[in-house]
C-alpha cells in the first residue's frame, strides 16, 4: 500500500451555539500520508490539527470530504478504518483506579481483541511499566501516564499511530525513551503521524511534513525539501577580530556577533559561498576558521504561517 492515509476535500464546520458563531475548522484539506513513514502534522494553535485528528479517530463527524484509512473508506467501513488507527491523545485521560495492566486489558476488550491475541505484557515492557503493572494509575507520575497512553494506543496493533503532542511537559529522559519506541515501531512497518510544537523534534524525526493554518493545507513536502524553501544560509567566519569589510555581492548581509565572529547571511540561490570567501580574501580579510549555518524548521514554519 503506497499511502496509509488519504484525505480528499475534508471539511468540518462547527454549528453556531448561542452567541458563538459557526466556525469552519477545516476548509477542504487534501492530504496523502505515505505508508511506513514518520509524518509531521504541524500548525499553530487553532489551525485545525485537533479537529483533523479527532476526525480520523471517529470522534468528530466531518461535514464533507472523503477519508481513507489503510484502504478503508471511513464512511463505508467505519469499523475497519478505526481498527487501523491508534491515537495517543495529548490529554492524560485515564481511570485513576485502574492499574496499567487492567487499563490495557479493558482497552483491548473495547477493540474486540481476543484474549489469545492480546500482548499486554509485551506492551508494558515496551513502555517501561512492567514494575508498575499492578499499581493504581492515580499513583503514576505524569511521565508514566504518558507511557500508558502510548501502550493503550497500541493494544489492537494498528497500522497507523497518531501521536498528539506526545512530549509536551515531559523530561529529556522520557522524551528519548519515547522516540526510541517510536523508531522501533516505525522500523517494524508502522506509519507514525506526529503533531508537536517542538519543531526540532519534527525536523529530526519526520520523513515528510505538512503544515496547516486556518483550516487549510499550506504545504506538504519532504523534510529536506521543506528546509530548502528557506533560501538562506549563514557563513560564520573567525577573522581574528573586527576588521573593515569589503564590498560583498548584492544580497549578502554581514554583521559582527558579540563573540567577535563575522556572520554573513546570503541566499544560496543567488550567491555561492566561494564568492563571499573570495571577496574577503581579495580584500585581505584574514579567515582563521569558517562554519556554515543552515536554516531550521522553525524559520520555515514561521514564514509559512505568518499572517
Amino acid at each position: 500500500m503506497s499511502n496509509a492515509l488519504e484525505i480528499l476535500g475534508l471539511r468540518k464546520t462547527y454549528a453556531a451555539q448561542g452567541r458563538v458563531p459557526a466556525k469552519e475548522a477545516l476548509k477542504g484539506i487534501d492530504l496523502a500520508i505515505p505508508a511506513g513513514s514518520i509524518f509531521g502534522l504541524l500548525g499553530p494553535n487553532g489551525a485545525g490539527k485537533s479537529t483533523l485528528i479527532n476526525t480520523l479517530a471517529g470522534l468528530v463527524n466531518k461535514t464533507a470530504g472523503k477519508v481513507t484509512i489503510w484502504g478503508f473508506d471511513q464512511d463505508v467501513n467505519p469499523r475497519q478504518s478505526r481498527a487501523a488507527i491508534g491515537v495517543m491523545p495529548q490529554e492524560l485521560n485515564m481511570d485513576p483506579y485502574f492499574s496499567p495492566r487492567a487499563s490495557l486489558e479493558v482497552q483491548a476488550g473495547l477493540y474486540g481483541v481476543p484474549k489469545s491475541e492480546r500482548w499486554t505484557d509485551e506492551l508494558l515492557a515496551l513502555v517501561g511499566l512492567t514494575d508498575q503493572a499492578n499499581a493504581y494509575a492515580r499513583n503514576l507520575s505524569g511521565g508514566m501516564r504518558r507511557r500508558l497512553l502510548l501502550a493503550k494506543a497500541l493494544v489492537h496493533r494498528p497500522q497507523i499511530l497518531v501521536l498528539d503532542e506526545p512530549t509536551a511537559g515531559v523530561d529529556i529522559t522520557l522524551r528519548e525513551m519515547l522516540w526510541q519506541n517510536v523508531r522501533r515501531l516505525n522500523d517494524d512497518g508502522m506509519t507514525i503521524i506526529l503533531t508537536t510544537h517542538y519543531l526540532e523534534e519534527a525536523e529530526q524525526m519526520c520523513d515528510e511534513i505538512a503544515i496547516i493554518n486556518h483550516g487549510q493545507l499550506v504545504v506538504q513536502e519532504g523534510t529536506r525539501e521543506l528546509l530548502a524553501r528557506a533560501d538562506g544560509k549563514t557563513l560564520v567566519i573567525d577573522a581574528g577580530g573586527r576588521v573593515a569589510l569589503p564590498s560583498l555581492p548584492a544580497g549578502a548581509h554581514p554583521e559582527w556577533r558579540p563573540d567577535g565572529q563575522l556572520a554573513i547571511s546570503y541566499p544560496p540561490s543567488l550567491i555561492r559561498a566561494d564568492q563571499l570567501l573570495d571577496a574577503l580574501r581579495g580584500a585581505g580579510v584574514p579567515i582563521l576558521d569558517v562554519a556554515s549555518e543552515q536554516p531550521d524548521l522553525e524559520e520555515v514554519f514561521v514564514t509559512m504561517t505568518r499572517g
